[in-house]
């Protein structure tokens, strides 16, 4: 959920994928491509899961494929911070304060909001104080105060792991392949167990999702694809055609093993879940095809352009979407919906996206302004920014005068 350096103007395709020509670190405008289009596919998860129908064979397969959003966003975060690290290292004491403002506050926040209305809307808790007040401590502590806020308890989690990380990283120079080797061999046996060997992970009563070391191998690559930020997005370039080949015959692959375990008796839902060996293969190359992806687009990037604003505006406000689309799903699903009142399956699932990315960006847009843009967007306001440029300004014509 953090942003890389930015530079003012994408280099020259002759420049090195992450400096300018005179040395200094580029902005990696396809990460923010990558941020897109993973958090696109988010919205897609949670929208299909609560509109598709339970034997609708299409969406179950969609949603199979679109379970990677998680498993790609530790890559990223884990690639983020450390190239960040590299470029301008500085003390944890320094650097934990600011990065917890922006994650975990919105995640205080955001948990009140969603216990808090869920307490509301019950006829048989509202009322009882003390019944909130617990819910909201068992949300905070366990990351369920609704279904997307662990994602930030695992993030603050690999914040605190950093100086491991990056330890673990420069300690194994000339050894990564052998590290990323061991690492995917541990995540795949990980994973094993909690597809098909459920008893394995019973001692972690059904909060699997909430703990880093189930993301170990999405955690150490991220790290290491930053340590050799330069030479993996080069390569990205210039292998571009065979990346996004190899993506394409993993989402296959990764349907095939989908349509073999419904076949041998999982439900449609089941055979799609994340946290199976497969996910671990197409994970992987959903984060290096979007790169890919956003590599082309970085390399033809018109600065000023309108789709160079909206990128930007879209990376910008990702953070603040991803934490206010469940609710906008939730208003728009909510009792005796007018939406699935008028509007058919599977038609259903597509309208409530669209309304989604809508009214979610501009919830965010309209909390960017307001003093509480920290809390619920993970950003600064506009409104401060705005108004400290313009007192920059004022004393800048002073000083001219």
């Amino acid at each position: 959920m953090s942003t890389v350096p930015a530079a003012t103007a994408t280099p020259p395709a002759d420049a090195s994928p992450t400096r300018t020509t005179d040395g200094r670190p580029r902005h990696l405008y396809e990460v923010d491509v990558l941020r897109i289009l993973t958090f696109a596919c988010v919205i897609g998860v949670h929208t299909t899961s609560h509109t598709a129908a339970t034997d609708d064979v299409g969406l179950s397969a969609l949603l199979g494929l679109l379970h990677f959003t998680r498993l790609v966003f530790f890559s990223l975060t884990a690639f983020v911070l450390v190239y960040s690290y590299e470029i301008r290292p500085r003390p944890m004491a320094q650097f934990w304060p600011k990065r917890f403002l922006l994650v975990g506050v919105p995640y205080l926040a955001w948990s009140f909001v969603y216990v808090a209305s869920a307490w509301l809307l019950s006829s048989t808790r509202r009322g009882d104080l003390p019944d909130l007040v617990r819910t909201y401590a068992e949300g905070i502590v366990t990351g369920v105060a609704w279904y997307h806020l662990y994602f930030l308890l695992v993030t603050m989690q690999v914040y605190l792991l950093l100086p491991v990380v990056v330890w673990l990283v420069r300690r194994t120079r000339g050894h990564h392949v052998t590290v990323l080797v061991v690492a995917a061999v541990v995540q795949l046996v990980v994973f094993a167990g909690y597809k098909y060997f459920p008893a394995s992970d019973a001692w972690l009563h059904g909060y699997q999702k909430q703990f880093f070391f189930s993301y170990v191998f999405f955690i150490v690559s991220g790290a290491i694809a930053a340590d050799h930020a330069d030479a993996f997005l080069r390569f990205i370039r210039v292998h571009r055609r065979g990346v996004l080949w190899g993506f394409a015959a993993v989402g296959v692959g990764t349907l095939g093993v989908w349509t073999v375990q419904v076949l041998l008796g999982q439900s449609l839902y089941a055979a799609g879940t994340p946290l199976q060996p497969v996910q671990v293969v197409w994970s992987a190359a959903v984060f290096v095809g979007f790169l890919a992806i956003g590599a082309r687009w970085a390399d033809r990037r018109r600065r000023g352009s309108l789709l160079a604003r909206v990128v930007d505006y879209g990376s910008d406000r990702s953070f603040g979407i991803f934490l206010s689309h469940p609710f906008v799903i939730w208003l728009l699903l909510y009792g005796d919906s007018w939406l699935e009142g008028h509007v058919a399956k599977p038609w259903l699932t597509l309208v409530t996206y669209v309304l989604v990315v809508v009214l979610s960006v501009v919830l965010t847009e309209a909390f960017r302004w307001t003093p509480l843009s920290v809390p619920l967007t993970g950003r600064p306001s506009l409104a401060s920014r705005a108004q400290r440029e313009a007192r920059a300004r004022k004393r800048a014509v002073a000083a001219a005068g």
